[in-house]
């Protein structure tokens, strides 16, 4: 696999376009990390470690709101392995108004649009949610 966030997110956007309640993926930290984001930003109900045999797995479990909607709108990757995005912190975009988060890989780990604004810290544009 050359992209593992791409596969992540893709596998998000499926299971919650059929309305699937969780979604397995392989373990990484920085998967896990992201998911972790995610949930803190209330797009994701919980994120969970499994072990099967000798293998991890992340086990995400979806939020949908009450019409059965998808609390993930929008999911987008904007960095790629061939084309790598990056941000100085002055040119940090807001997602939708601020309605939506931004993820950036940066010198102290994944944060959000908002907080590497506050932290002064730019990085590489992982992706859009809203």
């Amino acid at each position: 696999m050359t992209d593992p966030i791409a596969d992540m997110l893709t596998r998000i956007r499926n299971a919650s376009n059929v309305k699937k309640t969780t979604v397995s993926l392989p373990y990484s930290r920085l998967k896990k990390s992201l998911a972790d984001i995610l949930a803190q930003e209330g797009y994701l109900g919980g994120v969970s470690v499994v072990e099967q045999g000798k293998f991890r797995e992340i086990e995400l479990t979806l939020k949908y709101d009450h019409e059965k909607g998808p609390a993930i709108r929008t999911l987008k990757r904007l960095s790629k392995p061939g084309c790598r995005r990056y941000v100085q912190t002055e040119n940090i975009p807001s997602v939708m108004n601020n309605y939506g988060i931004m993820i950036l890989s940066t010198s102290k780990g994944l944060m959000t649009n908002r907080d590497a604004r506050k932290a002064h810290i730019g990085g590489e544009m992982i992706c859009e949610i809203a």
